[in-house]
């Protein structure tokens, strides 16, 4: 137990670190932003409370808009990921592998499942945080491009972040 909080404590680290101070340089004219740090909610074990879950992804969504001077943009974001997840797991994974710890990584799930979690999860996020940006319906067309266009650079960067930690599925 005392691992899987160590390498989760590890993987905000450098996941918050690259996001503050990598990809928020990466960007194409304010239209395609990728926000790979949104990995570390849907890396966490399996077996989390929710109340611990909400809790995780609010602390990250507050950490996120402290450097990106965003008032609660992120943080509701990732609170709405974090509703997305716990629905998730709830509809597609049985009891016991809920009630277990392991980490919902690509060499565990298949990938099928693993990519509809990441993918239907990242767009949750990014429409809850361009539309919560925008606030306004006069712009919809750009905000809708910059909702999809990021959404598909997240996903690939946040699979490219999953196969280089690619793990091997224990066989019995």
């Amino acid at each position: 137990m005392a691992r899987i909080l160590i390498f989760n404590i590890i993987r905000f680290i450098v996941l918050i670190g690259m996001q503050v101070f990598l990809f928020q340089n990466i960007g194409y004219y304010n239209l395609v932003a990728a926000f790979p740090y949104i990995l570390f909610i849907f890396l966490l074990p399996t077996g989390t409370p929710n109340f611990l879950v909400y809790l995780i992804a609010f602390l990250t969504g507050l950490t996120v808009d402290s450097f990106y001077d965003t008032l609660g943009i992120n943080t509701a974001a990732c609170v709405a990921l974090a509703a997305y997840r716990i629905f998730f797991m709830k509809i597609t994974l049985e009891v016991e592998e809920r009630e277990s710890f392991f980490t919902p990584m690509l060499g565990f799930m298949n990938i099928r499942w693993f990519f509809s979690y990441i993918f239907f999860g990242t767009l949750i996020h990014h429409t809850f945080l361009y539309l919560l940006e925008s606030f306004s319906f006069q712009h919809i067309q750009y905000t809708l491009l910059s909702i999809v266009l990021s959404c598909i650079f997240t996903v690939i960067v946040m699979l490219l972040f999953s196969i280089l930690f690619y793990k091997k599925k224990d066989r019995l």
